[in-house]
């Protein structure tokens, strides 16, 4: 059977992912090190990453030291209100660093969900909870843009960072994301992401850049209004920062622009 495009390059998404799980090979994927917030291009530690995008190195010292792979474009902890006993979900949750700094907050009343498609990735989450004793976090396999494994409107947080852009149906996602939260603006949803100033033609799409961020990403304008068709409301945007500056291939085209945002919306 020949496999379609999406397909395709969703299992190119994973082989990648794998081996950054594995290996820590984080070249092509979304991280610091690779453009955003680095403009020496000097390649930082995964802990060095993560501090250049957003997240605070006290609280990042207070989880487990392998689950920090140094990849997303900024820092949806930092926005997302996560309070004692909340219910939080973290869509592609990879070795779980946002799902352990949530699961430090709701404490031993909440609960922390962390999904994700990649194998070595839970696996080594799941390690990660295991090692460090970790009672309220769990890490379930899971393909966002078809179904999150979660009971309808049941979570007070989803939070998600540069893993959107990665699907190839982002309205889907938001979909699921809408489904499983609380009703009457109960549940939220806080995401950091990246937008670009020109979508790419799927007849040009790069396997290889849709796997490091880039190729996926839709405009500011697009990204809004597939979280507004799946039913959100007050959609704010939290912060905004450059990501990359890409050359265009053809002669006389414009340069893709690609900025990190981080966006919260909630469930009405």
């Amino acid at each position: 059977m020949v496999m379609s495009k999406q397909s395709q390059l969703k299992e190119k998404i994973k082989e990648q992912y794998e081996k950054i799980a594995i290996d820590g090979n984080t070249n092509s994927c979304c991280m610091p090190s690779n453009g955003c917030c680095n403009t020496s291009k000097v390649i930082l530690t995964p802990f060095e990453s993560s501090k250049a995008i957003g997240y605070d190195s006290d609280k990042l010292r207070t989880i487990p030291e392998s689950s920090i792979l140094g990849v997303g474009c900024g820092n949806p902890t930092r926005f997302g209100d996560v309070g004692e006993g909340d219910t939080v979900v973290d869509v592609g949750s990879g070795a779980g660093i946002d799902a352990f700094l949530a699961a430090n907050v709701v404490g031993a009343s909440g609960k922390v969900i962390g999904i994700d498609m990649t194998t070595a990735m839970l696996q080594k989450a799941r390690e990660n909870a295991e090692k460090h004793g970790y009672k309220n976090v769990e890490f379930r396999e899971g393909d966002i843009e078809r179904k999150i494994p979660v009971d309808n409107d049941s979570v007070d947080v989803v939070l998600s960072n540069c893993v959107i852009n990665l699907t190839t149906n982002k309205e889907n996602t938001f979909r699921e994301i809408y489904r499983i939260l609380k009703p009457h603006r109960k549940g939220r949803m806080v995401i950091s992401d990246l937008i670009t100033s020109k979508e790419m033609d799927p007849s040009e799409v790069n396997e290889s850049n849709w796997c490091s961020c880039i190729d996926g990403a839709l405009t500011k304008e697009n990204y809004i209004q597939s979280i507004k068709n799946a039913g959100f409301d007050h959609i704010e945007i939290l912060d905004k920062k450059p990501y990359m500056e890409l050359d265009s291939e053809k002669k006389n085209q414009e340069k893709r622009l690609i900025r990190s945002i981080s966006i919260r919306a909630l469930k009405p």
